[in-house]
């Protein structure tokens, strides 16, 4: 079996499981048949969004290759998913009438999650098309080419285990409703804007790659949660 769709069945595996773990133990500001609405919804907006943002990548080969179904179903991004996903939740929720802030349940799980799937994406090597840039460090990992490279897919695994640890700890902590989730958001997006610096992605604007104007377009959507978090710490409205 390729490794990338091991490690991201059981990316979803694990996530699940850590999320109705957490849900059983803390409760949920929501009903089961609201919950479930919305996580359909984000479900569908993830998977929507993770591949429009895989397509503007690279325009050009999207062109190329827009009657390959393999390349228009197959490749995606998870920033493209999670950014898709929010959307997709905030429609619903606002057709539902549904205030509350939602969110913090997943925070943990996609962390792990993440960590987990990108150790898939390290083992399916170069065909993957998730590799960083060449480098010399003695920690860079030749996929094949003869060509050694940073291992940021690695890099991304060490990084949300790191994160889910300190997401675990706001979430004991008294925290605004939702706010755990947007530092997930916030985290992940400016770790990707800052990463695929290493990544030989095409750029589209000012030396940013399509994935990097899209994380920072959601971190800059989060300003004024930002502000407050700095201004007030997470229990102020």
């Amino acid at each position: 079996m390729n490794p990338h769709v091991l490690f991201e069945a059981l990316a979803y595996v694990v996530g699940f499981r850590i999320y109705r773990r957490d849900r059983r133990r803390a409760g949920d500001p929501i009903d089961d048949s609201t919950r479930w609405s919305i996580v359909a919804a984000a479900i569908v907006g993830a998977a929507v969004g993770s591949r429009l943002l895989y397509w503007s990548v690279s325009p050009a080969q999207t062109l190329a290759h827009w009657d390959d179904v393999r390349y228009l179903l197959g490749g995606k991004t998870v920033v493209g998913g999670i950014l898709g996903g929010i959307l997709a939740v905030e429609l619903t929720k606002r057709a539902l009438g549904v205030t509350a802030r939602t969110g913090d349940l997943f925070a943990v799980p996609f962390a792990v999650g993440i960590a987990i799937g990108r150790v898939g994406c390290f083992l399916a090597g170069l065909p993957d098309r998730t590799y960083g840039s060449p480098s010399r460090l003695p920690w860079a990992v030749d996929f094949g080419d003869g060509i050694p490279r940073h291992p940021v897919q690695l890099y991304e695994s060490l990084t949300m285990i790191v994160l889910a640890f300190w997401l675990r700890r706001l979430l004991r902590r008294p925290h605004h409703q939702g706010d755990v989730f947007r530092v997930f958001v916030v985290a992940y997006l400016s770790w990707r804007f800052a990463i695929d610096f290493l990544k030989p992605e095409p750029t589209i604007a000012g030396g940013l790659s399509a994935i990097q104007i899209a994380a920072l377009a959601g971190v800059v959507a989060y300003a004024k949660d930002i502000h407050r978090w700095l201004r007030f710490g997470m229990t102020h409205e």
